[in-house]
C-alpha cells in the first residue's frame, strides 16, 4: 500500500505533518478530514513526477490553469477556517512547488502587508490573475463575501478549464489520423513513387496529367527535402501569425462559424462561457456594464466580442441586456436571448445565467463524447479520396503496361 506524506492545520491553526498507509489521496483528505483539520499538501512519497513538473513550469515561466484553480480552493477554505489572509497567502507560497507562481504568491502577501487590498495586489500580475479574477475579488472585498467569491471564482475556473480538455480531447482523434495521412503520403512520395517513376521512364509509357503531377511532386520532395521542410516550417509560422493578426483571426473565425458540427460546438462554447462569466461577476456583485466589459476579455471570438460591446452600449442606454442577444441569434442561440429576459424580468438574472450555462456545457459535453463518431466519416471520405487519387494515378500506366504487351 502506497504512503502518502500530508502537511495539515488545526482549527487553532497549528500546522503539523504526518505519514499514512493508504490506497489514495482521497483516503488521505478523508483522513485528514475526520481529524478536523484542513489540508495543506499532500505527497506521494518515492514519486518525485510532481517536482520534476514544478521545475519545467519554472523554467517555462507557466502557472497552469490547475495549480490557480487549487490556490483558489485553498484560499478560500482557509479564510472560511478564520486564518488571516496574509498567513493564509504565507502557507500557500510555502505549499506551491511551482517557482514563478511561488514568487507571485509571496510578492502578493507583501504588498498586502504593505497596506494593500487583495484585488490590488493581485491585479500587479496580470498575465496570472486575469481581470476576471481580480474583479471578482474586489466585489468579495467590498461586500464582505470574499469566500464566496473565492468559492465562485475557482468554480467558474474549473468548469472553464474542464470545458477546453473535452473539446481539445475530442479534437486529439482527427488530428492524429491528418498527421498520420501526412506522413505516410510523405513516405510514399520520396520512397515509393521515385522506383515506379523510373519504370515508366524506362517503358516509354505515356503518363496521365495526375500521374505526371504526383512524380513532379515526388522529384521536388527527392531531390530538395531541405527546401521543402523549410516551406513547410515557413508555411506553419506564417498561418500561426496570421491566426494572431486582426485580420487572420476574423477570417479563421468567419471560416469555423460556418463549419457543419464544429460551427454548433463554436456556438454553445462562447454562449457557455458568456453566460458563466456573467452570472459568475453579477453574484459576486460586479456592476452590470463591468460585468459586460470584463466578459468581453474573456471570450476570446472577435464576433462575440463586437455583440458584448454592443451590449454594454444598449445597457448605458437604457434599453435590456437582452436586446443584444436577441438580435444576434445566429451567434446566440434564441435561449440564451429568452432566459436573459426572463431574467430580467423576474430580478433573478445571475440564476438563470448560470443554469443557461449548465445547460450548453451539459450538451457541449454530449456532444464532444459523440465527436469522434461524427467526424469518422468525414475522415474515411477524406483518407479515402486521397488514396484512391493515389492509387489510380500510378495503377493506371501499369495496366497501359500490361495491355500493350
Amino acid at each position: 500500500m502506497p504512503k502518502f506524506h500530508y502537511k495539515a492545520i488545526k482549527t487553532s491553526g497549528e500546522e503539523y505533518e504526518n505519514t499514512v498507509d493508504v490506497p489514495d489521496r482521497f483516503s488521505v483528505y478523508k483522513h485528514i478530514r475526520k481529524e478536523g483539520s484542513t489540508v495543506i499538501s499532500v505527497e506521494r512519497e518515492g514519486k518525485k513526477l510532481s517536482e520534476g513538473v514544478g521545475f519545467i513550469n519554472s523554467l517555462l515561466g507557466v502557472v497552469k490553469v490547475s495549480e490557480k484553480i487549487m490556490f483558489t480552493r485553498n484560499l478560500a477554505v482557509m479564510i472560511k477556517a478564520g486564518l488571516s489572509l496574509s498567513r493564509t497567502l504565507s502557507i500557500l507560497e510555502r505549499q506551491t512547488r511551482n517557482k514563478k507562481f511561488k514568487k507571485v504568491i509571496g510578492e502578493v502577501g507583501a504588498s498586502i502587508k504593505k497596506g494593500s487590498s487583495f484585488h490590488e495586489s493581485l491585479s500587479k500580475f496580470p498575465k496570472v490573475f486575469q481581470p476576471l479574477f481580480v474583479s471578482m475579488v474586489k466585489a468579495g472585498e467590498e461586500s464582505g463575501g470574499l469566500v464566496d467569491a473565492l468559492s465562485v471564482i475557482g468554480k467558474q475556473m474549473e468548469r472553464t478549464y474542464n470545458l477546453k480538455k473535452k473539446i481539445k480531447g475530442a479534437l486529439i482523434y482527427p488530428s492524429i489520423i491528418v498527421f498520420a495521412m501526412f506522413v505516410i503520403g510523405a513516405v510514399l512520395l520520396v520512397y515509393v513513387v521515385p522506383t515506379l517513376s523510373q519504370t515508366f521512364k524506362e517503358l516509354g509509357v505515356e503518363l496521365p496529367r495526375s500521374t505526371q503531377f504526383i512524380i513532379a511532386l515526388s522529384d521536388f520532395l527527392k531531390n530538395n527535402t531541405v527546401t521543402a521542410l523549410i516551406l513547410i516550417i515557413l508555411v506553419g509560422v506564417g498561418a500561426a501569425l496570421g491566426f494572431r493578426s486582426k485580420k487572420g483571426r476574423c477570417m479563421f473565425e468567419f471560416v469555423i462559424l460556418r463549419i457543419p458540427v464544429v460551427s454548433g460546438l463554436v456556438k454553445e462554447t462562447n454562449s457557455a462561457r458568456t453566460t458563466r462569466t456573467l452570472s459568475s461577476l453579477l453574484s459576486s456583485g460586479v456592476e452590470i456594464v463591468s460585468a459586460l466589459s470584463i466578459t468581453r476579455e474573456v471570450i476570446q471570438n472577435s464576433y462575440y466580442k463586437e455583440i458584448l460591446k454592443q451590449s454594454e452600449k444598449d445597457i448605458q442606454k437604457g434599453l435590456p441586456l437582452s436586446k443584444a442577444f436577441m438580435d444576434n441569434e445566429k451567434f446566440y442561440p434564441i435561449l440564451v436571448g429568452e432566459m436573459i429576459a426572463v431574467g430580467e424580468e423576474t430580478g433573478k438574472l445571475s440564476s438563470l445565467l448560470l443554469q443557461t450555462a449548465e445547460f450548453y456545457e451539459d450538451e457541449i459535453t454530449q456532444k464532444t463524447k459523440d465527436m469522434s463518431t461524427i467526424i469518422e466519416p468525414f475522415l474515411m471520405i477524406l483518407i479515402g479520396t486521397v488514396v484512391g487519387f493515389f492509387a489510380i494515378s500510378m495503377i493506371t500506366p501499369i495496366y497501359s503496361i500490361s495491355s500493350g504487351i
